[in-house]
């Protein structure tokens, strides 16, 4: 009995020894910040230090309760680093919904790799982890340190990451020397930072935020203004041994040139080429755009993101002897190109992408992703984007198009607006004829010209140089009709500033009418029906955005089977509103059948209250776009 007694007291002891207390057990989240959410961060603290203008280090620690599927992706840790980046920790843990630890991550289990986007040089690479579990609330804890030789630029801090996500605690510092002071940009945070001075020539900036109830993202609004982060950018810095300056644009703009000073200059072979291409031409325009063209046909894309080399391009000599270079290379190419044959160009960042981000021009700093080329010319300035192989000439499109970018003049830089491109610029115009028969089978033959941004409609102008099966696979993804066999097509590419693409089919159209007894109905909007209705809200916080503008034509000729007659014909229909106008129309004559139909929609911010005239809108159009006509045989 008492080796008994004494066994149960030795594993108590033990039990005592190893017992941990619960580490941000569930119950200890309140309710409102647990109600409708995918998770919940239980703290978020990062510390960035700069110790010199090429030193800084930062410490990072996250802990966020993981409640569904759909935060799933907050379980994982990716941990970026390169040549000038060092990782010095990483570490992870999970524990269950009772604040207990399920296991801590492994060396093993982190996997190191390069970070490969398809360029042929990159020395980007990233640690990842990942602690997901299959069983429901769960709690991830991650830490990791790293070591920069650099201070170009300097991590800041996303608050709330996305909608759907409470915050008990976030704590973002900044440490830095007095002479080193870094510049900060907030965006829907209202508090100032506590900034602190210490004794050893360092002081701090502070910003900690508690208790940040849920976001949720509105149709139609940017979530960029609705995310509150910090921005952060150093005055002074230097990059692999390149000094610069960041206060103003201008300063940013004379630390770019330093990067691609000495990196024009070409082989006297090239220079002869350019001569000839340029031969008996007189406008810059046309100069430009042959030797664009010229570009185009001898090179090609590859990232190359080595070191400094993610900032300054190759010279020009290198792309001219290898044909290939990044965005930055390849603009530099342009440039020195049109330079040889007398054309002044100058190089641009910007931030590229169809939902590419605002610059924040009050606040000079590394917002860009991107380099193009651009040629002053008078009221019409000329666009080149160098990556292309197939883009039109002096076309911007969505890529580039309606933003604002650092053109990097010969003395620093100042801002500018790229392209933009109006609603009777960008229009998809279509008329068809349409034979219909007794039995709802018809035949159309279609002919539909993407102008403008609706030249990009769904990849359309990627596809225009593929094969035909790829063509043909476009066609079938986007004829919006519900049966349909494709007999023949065509795809013509129109290559101007303002590109167009001109798509014509043959279509077999099985049961597009449908018969009941001796009725036909017919809806005559043929394939361009407006289905989408914004999802209704509440009460509207945030301002409506409409991102583009666009105009769409629709001219149907339908011919009819000789022993029917209407039985109902729709009246005209007329629709104005501040987002735009819609208009149709019918059209009886001798067995034939003339629809049309125009919608113009604007772009632009809208106020909150407008919200509900969108959807008013959106429900008429729709409703107008699915209107059928009746028709009865004769017999």
């Amino acid at each position: 009995m008492k080796a008994l007694n004494f066994i149960i007291a030795l594993q108590l002891i033990v039990i005592r020894l190893y017992a941990v207390d619960p580490l941000y057990p569930v119950r200890d989240i309140p309710e409102e910040f647990k109600k409708d959410v995918n998770a919940v961060i239980r703290d978020d603290k990062m510390i960035y230090k700069i110790l010199t203008q090429s030193k800084a280090t930062i410490s990072a620690y996250y802990a966020i309760t993981i409640f569904n599927d759909r935060a799933k992706d907050y379980a994982t840790q990716d941990v970026y680093y390169d040549k000038l980046t060092k990782v010095t920790k990483f570490t992870g843990s999970v524990y269950d919904t009772n604040g207990m630890l399920i296991r801590k991550l492994k060396s093993n289990e982190i996997v190191d790799q390069s970070v490969y986007d398809g360029g042929l040089y990159n020395d980007n690479r990233v640690k990842s982890a990942d602690l997901s579990q299959s069983i429901y609330p769960y709690t991830v804890v991650f830490e990791y340190e790293k070591e920069y030789k650099f201070l170009y630029m300097i991590d800041g801090s996303v608050i709330v990451p996305n909608e759907r996500i409470s915050v008990q605690h976030s704590l973002y510092k900044l440490i830095y020397p007095t002479q080193l002071a870094p510049r900060y940009y907030t965006v829907n945070i209202d508090s100032k930072p506590r900034k602190e001075i210490q004794n050893d020539g360092f002081e701090s900036l502070t910003w900690e935020f508690n208790n940040i109830l849920p976001i949720k993202f509105e149709p139609l609004s940017s979530r960029l203004d609705i995310i509150p982060r910090i921005m952060v950018a150093p005055s002074k810095f230097e990059f692999d041994g390149y000094v610069g300056n960041m206060e103003t644009w201008d300063a940013f703009g004379q630390w770019i040139n330093t990067l691609n000073k000495g990196r024009n200059a070409l082989p006297e072979s090239t220079k002869q080429k350019i001569a000839q291409l340029t031969k008996g031409l007189k406008t810059n325009e046309e100069k430009a755009r042959v030797i664009y063209e010229y570009m185009q046909s001898k090179t090609r894309f590859v990232s190359i993101q080595l070191g400094i080399g993610g900032f300054q391009p190759f010279e020009a000599s290198v792309v001219d002897e290898t044909g290939y270079g990044d965005c930055k290379a390849l603009s530099n190419y342009m440039i020195s190109m049109l330079e040889v044959a007398g054309v002044k160009a100058n190089y641009a960042l910007i931030r590229a992408g169809r939902d590419a981000a605002k610059m924040i021009t009050e606040f000079p700093s590394s917002q860009f992703n991107h380099a193009i080329a651009f040629v002053p010319n008078g009221a019409d300035t000329i666009w080149l984007e160098c990556t292309s192989q197939t883009n039109p000439f002096g076309y911007a499109g969505t890529h580039t198009g309606d933003r604002t970018a650092l053109a990097i003049t010969d003395n620093g830089a100042k801002i500018v607006n790229t392209p933009k491109y109006l609603a009777d610029q960008n229009v998809q115009s279509r008329t068809a004829d349409v034979f219909v028969q007794s039995n709802g089978n018809a035949q159309a033959k279609v002919r539909t010209t993407y102008s403008g941004l609706q030249y990009e409609n769904n990849a359309l102008s990627f596809v225009l140089g593929n094969q035909y099966d790829e063509q043909r696979k476009w066609i079938q993804q986007n004829t919006e009709i519900p049966s349909f066999d494709i007999k023949s097509f065509s795809m013509i590419n129109i290559k101007n500033k303002i590109p167009s693409a001109i798509v014509t089919t043959d279509l077999q159209l099985n049961r597009f009418a449908s018969v009941s007894g001796k009725r036909l109905f017919l809806t005559p909007n043929l394939m361009n029906r407006s289905t989408y209705v914004p999802e209704k809200l509440e009460t509207r916080k945030t301002k409506v955005i409409r991102k583009s503008a666009y105009t769409d034509l629709d001219t149907i000729n339908y011919s009819l089977p000789e022993d029917i007659y209407p039985e109902f014909v729709p009246e005209p229909v007329k629709i104005k509103s501040q987002f735009g106008e819609y208009e149709a129309s019918y059209k009886l004559d001798q067995g034939k059948l003339v629809y049309t139909r125009k919608i113009k929609m604007n772009k632009g911010e809208f106020p909150p209250e407008s919200y509900t005239e969108l959807i008013d809108f959106y429900k008429s159009m729709n409703k107008a776009d699915n209107l059928k006509m009746v028709f009865v045989t004769k017999t």
